[in-house]
């Protein structure tokens, strides 16, 4: 497997669609929140299932051009289409279950730990090194006092033991994501593009999940609303996300990628906030503050 060298310049961009990506993915749970007549599990099916055929589409001549390299590395497709369309049925059901801030936050915070454990061990890539380990470190910190600090959703609408189902689904999220980011990444180091990496695994996971939400179309009521919501968490996180965190991909390792993802749990948390009306502890803000230094850290070392 190849190893990554490229220029500052260029992982100076991954950083920034990477970050720019978890931007966008930050949005979602607000956005599902909108939408609470439907099930989390068909919110989940219909949205990554359309944002993954947009980037098989989006892809498809790159996927032709390169389909000799996908087959010789199907298994690794395989797993990271399976674990795709795993990550957002926990993902969906993790929010609704503990709220949008901490679901959001274990799920996205704990890949990083997941992901540097599956490089270690299948593709052996010496890029962890003790400035990632310090930066986990305060990012692990932020994470714990997140998620520890009671939102106004997990105190009065939410048992206690739904709220520690869905962190015990947050973990599966974030398990499954990390898999799918070291698929994607394990592709384009074997010579696929990252159009193609994408646009694969997404399309095959895409297709895993219609009997997903066949089976959850009960659960549908449509309105304007959830129609509104249900199209932009498709085309703007799930397909333009994925397009910018594919970019991405191709000039900084996975377990960098996961890290900066981290991203993603702070801009979901001040969504929270403000829009949908959870609230946040002066530790739960101490926590968005480490893990602003642990990106900043890494944003960084390029």
């Amino acid at each position: 497997m190849s190893q990554l060298t490229v220029s500052p310049k260029a992982s100076k961009q991954g950083v920034f669609a990477i970050l720019f990506s978890s931007l966008l993915w930050g949005t979602t749970g607000t956005a599902a929140s909108y939408a609470s007549s439907i099930s989390p599990l068909a919110i989940g099916s219909f949205t990554m299932g359309i944002g993954g055929l947009l980037l098989a589409i989006n892809g498809a001549k790159h996927i032709r051009l390169d389909i000799n390299r996908l087959l010789q590395a199907r298994y690794v497709l395989l797993i990271g289409a399976i674990a795709l369309a795993i990550y957002p049925l926990a993902f969906y059901s993790a929010m609704r279950l503990s709220g949008v801030a901490i679901g959001t936050v274990v799920s996205i915070a704990s890949a990083p730990f997941f992901v540097a454990i599956i490089e270690r061990l299948f593709s052996k890539e010496n890029n962890i090194d003790g400035y990632w380990l310090f930066s986990l470190l305060l990012g692990a910190i932020g994470i714990a006092f997140l998620a520890s600090t009671e939102t106004s959703v997990s105190s009065s609408t939410l048992d206690m033991s739904n709220k520690y189902l869905g962190i015990l689904l947050g973990f599966v999220a974030g398990f499954t994501y990390a898999l799918y980011s070291w698929a994607a990444k394990a592709l384009i180091n074997r010579g696929v593009s990252s159009k193609s990496a994408v646009g694969s695994i997404f399309g095959l996971g895409g297709i895993l999940l219609v009997p997903v939400f066949l089976l959850n179309t009960n659960t549908f009521i449509i309105s304007s609303v959830n129609t509104m919501v249900l199209l932009y968490i498709a085309i703007i996180p799930m397909f333009i996300g994925y397009l910018c965190f594919g970019f991405g991909l191709k000039t900084i390792h996975a377990s960098k990628a996961t890290l900066l993802t981290l991203f993603e749990p702070a801009v979901a948390a001040i969504f929270a906030v403000c829009v949908v009306g959870e609230s946040i502890s002066l530790l739960g803000w101490f926590g968005l503050f480490l893990i602003m230094i642990c990106l900043l850290l890494q944003s960084y070392k390029s």
